[in-house]
């Protein structure tokens, strides 16, 4: 079908009044353009229903109405709407009628229009969103249509949406064999005689390989058409290259005039997958450790807007910084970023649910599970089968009841649905075994500080679950009755996903030789111990961090805190963000992301960060997800002379660490020191060096200086990068405090306030902070580290955005206009 992005002109209003007996639309509409996220424009809440859960944001019901004209001639054409994604409980009427409904928010659905329409007239398009009934959701889901809505058209006689599906069948350097399926359907009266034609380019738009096909398709018929075709000498796509091509399948009547009916595009990859025990993950035939990070689906500064420019522009980030894979939590990915994981090669896990018959929030999910997950599973699977990035599906998110009989029941039907849509991939379950424990809690708890006890490893007294899991997880994980619910939870899945079960890595390869695992959700301060198992042990194929990416809701989870309420589970207001990625929201790496690349051998050159001098010798509270409170800053005014622990991040078996030119000493680093090595000093303004060292020869260098007294406000637009052959659509632009010499300000946490001249939509101002003062489009932000972003429309004419602090220290930036920046 002929796809046609519908995101522009749809009226939007918060609906206060569910039984309106005439549906008009009143005067509060506003004009908006797609993709939109409801939730993230009003400012955070203290009282907030949903809590720290949505970083304090909660939904409403809301409604969206675009007008259709049908011309006459659409009688004789099968006209759709495609929504790629609605939080949550859609209702979709055509002229007041029920023409769709889809109550999970992140599945495609679509609406068909024709018979609602009237034709050579406007017809109303309305959307109503009910996501009012709150909690709904253990993290920031968004509100409203928040994905991008096409409107499509075929003749009667068309492709189904998402219809052609192609297989890789075998592949080598020499040749490859597709199998191309394309469903079909007749909506006339007759039959008819069709000719399927499919031409396969490469990424150069040349032709190589094309396939006719010839059949009747009989009235009311849907039927599934199958083409093999054989490429010579393909470029196999993989995250270390990743090569796409694309097919072309048009739909014509097989007669003289050979018209045509209908047509699809779009674009795939070439490679094979295989999987086992003894040999790890395997694409194309090669062994490949999955260097994972989970994420969330929100954009940052832009709530839940999904935008194809900050998808690519997130995916890109990750990919540079070194991971190969992304787990997408806990729901299906947008399309927009399964483009970009194809084009710029990145591994895929994609995800269906994090709950089935048992609900984690009062209004979740759950409620439709048992009559929906069908229909939601088909349409993940339908909408990732194009997609080489694409590897895993994970039925469910640490499901209480999959250790049960009937959950693990669940759990198989799950998977063989997959594998009934798509055999060319492996199914796992993301499983905490400590979630799925269930009844035996109590035994566990019991068993476990007796044995503790015995060992003089804590007081006989602590009988505490919780207690239990701060410092004695690896105890608990490896319980027999954990054992026990992982062997039915993993009867039906290919692949064991253990959230934070690293003990039980190496006790399972030998206990259960032929299952394979993945770490599929990891605390951040364990990548070394987690990598040197992945690396040693071939049943273990790789890990997944939480998170890759910082998120809003689940608030407080990563922040560091030294009073209770600041951080961790506790955290109260303003806290907004969890908080443990290894980017900022805004895009910034912090300290984890570079631990984790010299773990991953990527980096030889160390990365100093620094524990927080004002609480040193304090207790840090902190998650599991916290490696310590330490921030690339080397700022500490009038903290002269005070004890501060420095952190390097190294590779090699050495670090010197200098201070001013003052060796600190040299101090083991690398896998012997976990890649983490602490100096403790004074603090001193001036500079800091660290100099790694192998064998004795330096492999690297780097160092963090002081700022100077005198500010400067940088005001700079990100350098451009999106998906091929697509139209700029975002521009980014960064603030920074910085001195004279250009070292950032990373004490800096002042206000500032932005003002625009000229005509552009400003979509986002804010910092990675997790706890902002101010909402994202208030047009005032605080800096956080010294940084702070912009977030804007591509404009049409040249615009000037600048920024200003309290105390008058301005910058400023000309974004040019127009379609090439």
């Amino acid at each position: 079908m002929i796809e046609q992005k519908w995101n522009e002109d749809w009226k939007f209003w918060v609906d206060k009044d569910s039984f309106a007996l005439v549906w008009d639309i009143p005067e509060i509409a506003r004009d908006i353009t797609l993709p939109h996220d409801a939730m993230i424009e009003k400012p955070a809440n203290p009282d907030s229903l949903n809590g720290g859960n949505t970083g304090f944001r909660d939904g409403d019901v809301y409604t969206y109405v675009k007008m259709l004209h049908a011309p006459e001639e659409y009688k004789e054409k099968t006209i759709m709407l495609k929504f790629e994604g609605v939080y949550m409980n859609a209702f979709v009427y055509v002229n007041g009628q029920l023409a769709a409904k889809s109550p999970f928010g992140y599945t495609t659905f679509y609406a068909p229009l024709n018979d609602f329409l009237k034709y050579g007239e406007d017809n109303e398009i309305r959307v109503q969103v009910r996501a009012g009934a709150m909690t709904n959701s253990r993290w920031y889901s968004g509100a409203g249509i928040y994905r991008d809505v096409y409107l499509l058209e075929s003749g009667l006689t068309h492709i189904v949406p998402e219809g052609v599906q192609v297989k890789t069948e075998n592949a080598d350097d020499a040749y490859a064999t597709l199998k191309v399926a394309t469903e079909l359907e007749n909506k006339t009266a007759v039959s008819q005689d069709l000719v399927i034609e499919t031409v396969i380019k490469d990424n150069e738009e040349n032709v190589v390989a094309k396939e006719c096909t010839f059949a009747t398709i009989f009235a009311g018929e849907n039927r599934t058409l199958q083409q093999r075709i054989l490429v010579d000498n393909p470029k196999l796509w993989s995250a270390e290259n990743p090569k796409l091509y694309t097919f072309e399948t048009k739909v014509y009547e097989n007669t003289e005039a050979k018209e045509l009916l209908d047509e699809a595009v779009d674009t795939f990859g070439i490679r094979t997958l295989a999987v086992d025990a003894k040999r790890g993950f395997r694409v194309n035939g090669k062994s490949v450790n999955l260097r994972g990070g989970c994420i969330h689906h929100d954009s940052g500064l832009l709530g839940a807007a999904t935008y194809e420019d900050a998808q690519y522009r997130q995916i890109l980030k990750m990919k540079e910084a070194g991971f190969n894979a992304i787990r997408m939590s806990h729901h299906p990915m947008a399309p927009a970023m399964l483009r970009a994981c194809d084009e710029i090669g990145m591994y895929v896990m994609d995800e269906t649910f994090d709950m089935w018959n048992r609900l984690k929030s009062n209004y979740d999910y759950g409620l439709y599970f048992q009559e929906w997950w069908e229909k939601d599973v088909t349409a993940m699977v339908r909408k990732d089968y194009n997609h080489p990035s694409v590897i895993l599906y994970s039925v469910g998110n640490e499901i209480p009841e999959i250790g049960t009989d009937k959950g693990a029941q669940t759990c198989q039907e799950i998977s063989d649905k997959i594998r009934s849509l798509d055999d060319t991939r492996y199914t796992l379950a993301s499983i905490n075994g400590v979630f799925a424990a269930g009844d035996a809690v109590d035994q566990i708890v019991a068993d476990v500080a007796a044995n503790l006890s015995a060992e003089d490893k804590i007081d006989g007294n602590v009988n505490d679950f919780m207690s239990l899991m701060d410092a004695h997880m690896d105890e608990i994980v490896v319980h027999d009755a954990i054992s026990k619910r992982l062997e039915k939870a993993c009867a039906g899945i290919d692949v064991a996903g253990y959230n934070y079960m690293t003990a039980r890595y190496e006790k399972d390869g030998e206990t259960y030789p032929n299952r394979v695992i993945v770490g599929s959700e990891t605390y951040p301060p364990e990548i070394a111990r987690n990598w040197d198992l992945v690396e040693r042990l071939p049943h273990v194929i790789g890990d997944f961090t939480w998170t890759g990416w910082d998120y809003i809701g689940e608030a407080g989870v990563g922040i560091p805190a030294y009073k209770w309420g600041e951080g961790g589970f506790g955290a109260g207001f303003p806290a907004q963000l969890a908080y443990p990625g290894d980017f900022d929201i805004t895009g910034f790496r912090r300290p984890a992301s570079y631990y984790r690349e010299a773990v991953f051998g990527l980096s030889k050159k160390p990365y100093i960060t620094v524990q927080n001098p004002t609480h040193y010798g304090e207790f840090l509270i902190k998650t599991p997800w916290v490696i310590s409170d330490s921030t690339a800053n080397w700022n500490w005014n009038g903290m002269e002379g005070k004890l501060a622990i420095v952190e390097v991040y190294a590779q090699g078996d050495e670090v010197e660490l200098f201070l001013n030119e003052t060796s600190l000493g040299k101090k083991p680093a690398g896998k012997e020191a976990g890649f983490r090595t602490l100096f403790e000093t004074t603090y001193e303004p001036g500079t800091l060096v660290a100099v790694s060292y192998e064998n004795g020869q330096e492999i690297g260098r780097s160092e963090l200086a002081t700022a100077g007294a005198e500010r400067v406000l940088a005001v700079e637009q990100e350098a451009y990068a999106g998906l091929k052959h697509s139209e700029q659509e975002l521009v980014y632009v960064q603030v920074e405090m910085r001195d004279q010499n250009g070292v950032l300000a990373a004490d800096d946490n002042q206000k500032i306030t932005l003002s625009v001249d000229g005509e552009v939509e400003v979509l986002g101002f804010g910092s990675g902070n997790p706890k902002p003062n101010y909402n994202f489009n208030e047009g005032v932000t605080e800096l956080f580290g010294g940084r702070a972003q912009i977030i804007i429309k591509k404009p049409e004419e040249d615009v000037t955005l600048t920024v200003t602090t309290g105390d008058g220290v301005c910058g400023s930036i000309r974004v040019p206009g127009g379609a090439n920046f």
